[in-house]
């Protein structure tokens, strides 16, 4: 132990210990960036410290490297990007900040425009433009990869690339165009990759760093802003975990979480009252999440009675700004509320609260302002229905006068007349009370407005979809998910626990909150120890979801030829992953070889090759299966036809199965191959007998005469079939069917098969077969197949691991070949391209070969503005619900003919993709059509959604995406009657509701 200085020690400069060069050169490399450096410059204007983490990445960023940055939701990693902002600003360089959707890159925009100036900083969203050629451009990852394939005169100077949310690139729909960009980005341009927190950030590091060059990984799990776990049941808050478990320490030695007792009570009462386990379940408990919201409490609080570990005072002077009281941990009940009634079932106060009750609790708690994330754009709008009828009112009469004139600000960019179908005036209400929805359906204007008057801090709740999880800045004090299942596109799934990190991240605001707060809320079947396995578990892996489109192939095609491509591929991630697993599989093969020889040397024989011999028995007991397997079908066969044969008045006896004894038929088989007969029993019963209920062929044993009709209701009716059916066998009347059952239904033994006694000839003549240790032979050469097997089906995982990526791209271009969009020699770019190939190199999106098929067709000649703007509709659509898909009527003749020629397009496409083992291009939907016909030719904005199951947001988010795949088609070449079509067709879309909604409208510098 180092000695405790002392007035004993010896004056003077204490001896500098002494250093390796690694360590003198980290001294003078921190001293360097002490004094003098860009960091020094970037830090001094913040007004806070930078955390270590964020010191570090902002250090090897200056250095010249890249970086990845995975740090929990909240930690601030976002400040290492803007970092990147000011390197490139101060050395003269060109920064591109790229980000998963448009909103944040709205957002990330206006930030930065204003630390940098308007001058400096511009905004590329596919359908918005704003000072381009400024040195840093926002985009959306979507804009680079095109920027990218086009070789655009952009990236001149481009110095350093930010792809904020990294992480997205696991998204199965829009994550490979992160791997593409990374891939495709010059060698030169430093990459900056910031990501939720993920368990294999070293792996994703160390692809980064083969692919790009020197990256430095920098990891962070601490979280700024401690965040406690909780669920409200019945109207109270619980701690989801024991009350004194620190929320970094969710979890014992192994692995299990700690749960609150309390809860675990909560649950198996629950049970016990038999509460349906409906968790989760899309369309149940509808009567609960839609209304009875306004219910008033029928009691207080009650008084200590119920006081417990792990739930929580709801006086309205509890904690209102501190949170949890830490050194208590117990609480008040709130009492039995009309909330916390669970109203499915009826049987009285339930656990179930209301969403108007649940703010209620939140904002006595002082745990307002939150984010309620329901995975249902309706579920929101509904929930802020609810609050509006409950009375709910959050907001301060100065609050109020704030929201009254920022949503002033967003009236005056709409129609005056579009308002009410726009749900203005419940949006202004629920406003100025503190409550709003957010989603992707909303109007942009509306959405801007939330997002401001939350940041602001006079909004105190929203209910949203998952997207604002993904980095928009509305951070909140507290967070609650309603369900822990979600709809992703194609079914209902579960809540990941990278999801329920991401989305329960946001509650805690650095600088502002000493701790943040994640509610779940109970309904049936709510398993806590689930909820708290997906609490404990804080990162989860990242997996690539690259594969190559069609798009992809031609652009590589052209840039770098076939040859060069699949090296490209090659080097993706997904591939990056598969070649690390075949590592694991190889070192599992080479072990199980070892044990594989080590069976094959117990069970050599000295008579002979005991492996030939135990392939001779393999093949013999499969003989024997297949031979037994027939006879089986053969025996079904014939049971099923002497039941579909029975006849009205048969007597059969029914001796297996259920052993119902005599019977007669009253009603045939019906369908012979599942044949299902009525019969009476001899105890005067009725009943049904299948297949289940015989084990042979059934014969009659006798007819009793039962007339033209049977009547079997009534056991009277029963009764008098079942004496009928006794004297017919007691008088031994013939069966009613007669001579078609001369030949009886019994089986005979079949003779073995000429090879099955070909094979058993040559097992006895086998030399090993007289061998007298022959049975622990086969012991061990049991166990030496069984490894066997084993090893070639991991050979087999290898081989299917291997160029897995580069073989489907050989599909991919195949398929394009046939279509005739591939070139006289595919390795090389010059060549490597069709004319028909070139214009599929401007087609993005899900539909890309389908769009550029249409574009050939001869039914999209010579068509007009409107005309394109609603073949665009068609191609862009993507509807919900039971509508999706239903038969729709075209405008007019011409669009009659193009829905007929892209359904005809359709089916061979998808019969070739499923020829070729490519994904299916996403079926198109004619249900925009319609209202983007009525639209262009000037109708209102109500006259456009008459009859269409669309919301007014909805239309205008489609509308955009509309406009967006008309620029796209007016840049293909070979068309200039078309591109211009297109292009008047982006003008008429682009008017009223839907110009006033484009991201440009709102964003363009003040004057």
């Amino acid at each position: 132990m180092a000695p405790h200085p002392s007035t004993d020690t010896p004056a003077g400069p204490p001896e500098e210990p002494r250093l390796s060069p690694a360590e003198r050169y980290a001294r003078a490399r921190r001293e360097r960036h002490h004094a003098g450096s860009e960091l020094s410059a970037f830090a001094a204007r913040l007004d806070f410290p930078l955390d270590d983490f964020q010191r570090e990445a902002c250090r090897e960023v200056e250095d010249g490297h890249g970086v990845l940055v995975a740090a929990p939701t909240g930690a601030g990693k976002t400040v290492v990007g803007e970092f990147a902002v000011h390197l490139a600003l101060a050395r003269g360089r060109k920064a591109f900040y790229t980000t998963p959707i448009k909103a944040l890159s709205n957002q990330k925009f206006l930030d930065l425009r204003r630390v940098h100036g308007a001058e400096n900083v511009g905004l590329l969203t596919g359908d918005t433009s704003v000072n381009a050629d400024a040195p840093v451009v926002v985009m959306t990852t979507e804009v680079l990869r095109n920027m990218l394939y086009a070789d655009s005169e952009a990236l001149t100077d481009l110095g350093y690339v930010v792809m904020d949310e990294v992480h997205y690139l696991a998204d199965r729909f829009r994550g490979p165009v992160w791997e593409e960009v990374i891939i495709h980005l010059p060698e030169h341009v430093q990459l900056i990759s910031l990501s939720a927190t993920v368990s294999n950030a070293e792996e994703f590091g160390s692809w980064l760093d083969t692919v790009r060059g020197a990256t430095t990984v920098v990891v962070s799990e601490h979280r700024p802003v401690p965040l406690w776990q909780h669920v409200m049941a019945g109207g109270r808050l619980y701690d989801l975990f024991a009350e004194d478990v620190a929320f970094e320490d969710t979890a014992d030695a192994d692995g299990t979480p700690l749960l609150n007792p309390e809860l675990e009570r909560l649950a198996r009462e629950a049970e016990r009252g038999g509460q349906r386990p409906d968790w989760g379940r899309p369309g149940r408990g509808r009567r609960d999440e839609g209304g009875r919201g306004g219910a008033k409490g029928r009691g207080g609080r009650s008084g200590g009675r119920d006081r417990g570990r792990g739930s929580r005072d709801t006086r309205p002077d509890a904690g209102r700004s501190s949170g949890w009281d830490r050194n208590r941990g117990t609480s008040a009940s709130l009492g039995t509320s009309g909330g916390g009634r669970d109203h499915r079932d009826g049987r009285g106060p339930g656990l179930m609260t209301s969403r108007p009750e649940m703010i209620r609790v939140l904002d006595r708690e002082g745990l307002l302002p939150g984010i309620t994330f329901i995975f249902s754009r309706a579920g929101c709008d509904g929930a802020v229905e609810q609050c509006l009828r409950a009375g709910l009112d959050l907001t301060t009469a100065h609050e109020k006068a704030r929201i009254a004139a920022r949503v002033d600000e967003a009236a005056r960019l709409l129609p005056a007349e579009d308002l009410d179908v726009l749900g203005f005036w419940a949006w202004r209400d629920g406003l100025s009370r503190g409550f709003a929805a957010h989603h992707a359906g909303m109007l942009p204007p509306f959405k801007e407005a939330v997002e401001d008057l939350f940041a602001a801090g006079v909004l105190k709740t929203v209910f949203a979809t998952e997207t604002l999880a993904l980095g928009v800045n509305m951070p909140a004090r507290s967070v609650v998910l309603e369900k822990l299942v979600k709809f992703n596109g194609e079914s209902h799934v579960d809540v990941t626990p990278g999801e329920y990190t991401q989305l329960t991240g946001r509650a805690g605001r650095r600088g502002i909150d000493v701790e943040g707060h994640a509610v779940v809320m109970w309904r049936p079947g709510l398993d806590p120890a689930a909820v708290a396995g997906l609490a404990s578990r804080r990162t989860y892996p990242l997996k690539s979801s690259f594969r190559p489109t069609y798009n992809m192939s031609v652009n590589l095609l052209a840039q770098v030829g076939a040859e060069r491509a699949r090296g490209i591929l090659e080097s993706s991630f997904a591939q990056f992953q598969a070649d690390r697993s075949v590592v694991g599989l190889a070192r599992e093969v080479r072990s199980k070889q070892g044990t594989l020889e080590k069976y094959e040397a117990a069970m050599a024989c000295e008579r002979g090759d005991f492996a030939e011999y135990l392939a001779l028995r393999k093949e013999v007991a499969g003989a024997e299966k297949s031979g037994s397997q027939g006879r089986r079908r053969a025996h079904i066969a014939a049971v099923k036809e002497s039941l579909a044969d029975l006849a009205v008045g048969d007597v059969i006896e029914l001796d297996a199965g259920r052993r119902l004894g005599r019977a007669v038929v009253v009603m045939p088989a019906g369908n012979p191959q599942n044949p299902r007969v009525g019969v009476v029993t001899d105890s005067a019963h009725l009943r049904r007998i299948t297949l289940d209920d015989v084990a042979d062929p059934v014969e009659p044993v006798a007819g009793a005469d039962l007339g033209q009709t049977v009547q079997v209701k009534t056991p009277s009716q029963r009764k008098d079939v079942a004496a009928r059916m006794r004297e017919a066998v007691r008088t031994h009347r013939p069966p009613t069917g007669g001579a078609r059952r001369g030949t009886g239904f019994r089986l005979r033994e079949e003779a073995d098969s000429p090879r099955l006694e070909d094979l058993r000839r040559r097992l006895q003549a086998h030399p090993c077969h007289a061998c007298p240790d022959r049975e622990d032979h086969a012991r061990w050469g049991e166990r030496w197949w069984g490894m066997r097997r084993e090893v070639g089906l991991l050979r087999e995982r290898i081989a299917g691991r291997t160029n897995t990526i580069a073989r489907t791209f050989d599909r991919v271009v195949d398929l394009l070949n046939r279509y005739g969009y591939v070139g006289p020699d595919p390795d090389a770019p010059a060549e490597a391209l069709s004319d028909r190939g070139q214009t599929l190199r401007r087609v993005y999106g899900e539909r890309d070969l389908l769009t550029s098929l249409v574009l050939h067709d001869p039914a999209t000649a010579h068509l007009g503005p409107e005309d394109w703007a609603c073949v665009a509709a068609l191609l862009v659509y993507q509807g919900k619900g039971e509508s999706q898909g239903l038969p729709v009527a075209m405008p007019n003749g011409r669009l009659q003919r193009v829905a007929e020629a892209v359904e005809e397009l359709e089916e061979r496409l998808r019969a070739d993709e499923a020829a070729a083992r490519i994904e299916p291009t996403p079926s198109t939907d004619l249900g925009l059509v319609g209202p983007v016909h009525r639209w262009v030719r000037g109708g209102t904005l109500r006259e456009t959604l008459q009859g269409a199951e669309l919301a007014a947001g909805d239309f205008v988010r489609w509308a955009r995406q509309v406009i967006d795949v008309l620029d796209q088609i007016a840049q293909v070449p070979g068309d200039a009657h078309r591109s211009r079509s297109c292009r008047r067709a982006a003008g008429l879309v682009a008017r009223g509701v839907v110009a006033t909604s484009l991201p440009g409208a709102a964003a363009e510098p003040e004057a």
